[in-house]
């Protein structure tokens, strides 16, 4: 009868303090200077994996969330052209396409400011604790462009 083998258990890899700071600050800096904190601190950390690891997450998410900054634009552009093509002389009634798309635009855009200030705060904890957490879809995504499995181990 043939001996049945565990499954392959990743132990985390460990990193050091300074690697746990460079972490925390892409998370954390990602609030007041975007997409730039992190891709410096990507390219000045590239050879820890921890580093690489946690601020190409935060660069993939900024990404994302200009993917929805551009798409929420274009939709309140597209309503307001829309309002001003089908505007009539003498009504004064601010038209249907402004009044429903201005506060989807707006709820869109502080929507996002508060889910990526929660995802800042709850992984910049985890990656100061030396966790590798991985961000949903992003976290994958990350370790298959750095070649690396789950808890940091080289592929």
């Amino acid at each position: 009868m043939p001996e049945a083998t565990p499954d392959k258990v990743v132990t985390p890899a460990e990193t050091t303090p300074d690697e746990r700071t460079m972490a925390v600050l892409a998370h954390v800096l990602q609030r007041g200077g975007g997409w730039i904190a992190p891709l410096i601190i990507f390219f000045a950390k590239r050879q820890s994996r921890s580093v690489s690891f946690h601020s190409l997450q935060v660069l993939f998410l900024e990404l994302v969330f200009l993917v929805l900054n551009l798409f929420l634009t274009m939709l309140l552009v597209v309503g307001f052209l829309l309002a001003f093509l089908n505007a009539h002389g003498g009504n004064n009634a601010p038209p249907l396409a402004v009044v429903l798309t201005f506060p989807v635009f707006w709820l869109g855009l502080t929507g996002a400011w508060v889910v990526k200030l929660v995802i800042a705060v709850v992984y910049s904890i985890n990656a100061g604790r030396g966790e590798w957490a991985e961000y949903p879809l992003l976290g994958a995504l990350a370790r298959r462009v750095l070649n690396i499995q789950p808890g940091g181990a080289a592929s």
